[in-house]
């Protein structure tokens, strides 16, 4: 990897995570690392540009139907793929198909662009996820030996020490902080080549008295009624968060930074 290469333009593949959730802006919209991750790259590169097609909800077989193609055509030189996830959390998930679905993801982007970028998503301490876990872990797997084959980096969120403390995590428990989000962004910028500027993005999160039990418990309730609950309603019923959304930023344009 070169240090301080000057990449000129950056797609971004995949679901909420990539998308930005719940990196919330005071407009309403979703910012997310992969837009900080832009501003940093255009701050470095004038005429920069930047598309980002990522909708939540999206599962592998829809981001290889819906985005796959488009990102590929874009030429741009960095692509990064985020995907497989969903279908790990789903009752059902055929981690067969996820993984010759990550194939053929794989197999058309890193071609058509000068670094494609593959990461290994983070993973939050609790119960909740605890039974996806093995299947987490399969398709890391996956995701590695794809790496290998085809020459992309591989960001290794899950082994962040900081990523896996619940205080990263929003109330829905399943999206990142802003936090969360800024260090996703500075590890990206790093495994691209870029000097540091948080070498401790990954260190753990200095520790704080912890919530009392009637926190906790209230927490837990809000959880349940307000984010568990409607999501196993979509689940049962084949709908998506992202039903009917469009690509967050579907064209390959020059980024300006917003000044939010």
């Amino acid at each position: 990897m070169q240090t301080n290469p000057a990449y000129t333009s950056l797609v971004a593949v995949g679901d909420s995570f990539t998308e930005g959730m719940s990196d919330l802006l005071p407009d309403g919209s979703y910012r997310g690392w992969a837009d900080l991750l832009a501003a940093r790259m255009a701050a470095r590169s004038p005429g920069f540009r930047y598309a980002n097609l990522a909708v939540r909800g999206k599962l592998i077989g829809q981001i290889v139907d819906e985005q796959v193609d488009v990102a590929a055509a874009m030429g741009a030189d960095v692509i990064t793929l985020v995907g497989g996830l969903n279908d790990t959390l789903r009752p059902k998930c055929d981690m067969a198909r996820v993984r010759d679905l990550l194939t053929q993801a794989v197999e058309r982007l890193a071609p058509n662009c000068e670094q494609l970028v593959l990461m290994r998503s983070p993973g939050r301490q609790g119960p909740v996820l605890e039974r996806f876990r093995p299947r987490m872990e399969a398709l890391f797997a996956v995701i590695d030996d794809l790496a290998k084959q085809h020459g992309a980096v591989v960001v290794d969120l899950y082994a962040a020490r900081s990523l896996a403390d619940p205080r990263m995590w929003d109330v829905d428990r399943l999206h990142l902080t802003a936090d969360g989000h800024r260090r996703v962004a500075e590890a990206v910028w790093q495994s691209l080549g870029h000097e540091p500027e948080d070498p401790d993005w990954h260190a753990p999160v200095p520790a704080t008295p912890p919530p009392d039990w009637m926190a906790r418990r209230t927490a837990d309730v809000r959880f349940a009624r307000q984010h568990l609950l409607p999501w196993i309603g979509r689940r049962l019923t084949g709908r998506s968060s992202g039903d009917g959304l469009p690509p967050k930023r579907p064209e390959l344009l020059p980024y300006e930074n917003p000044s939010r």
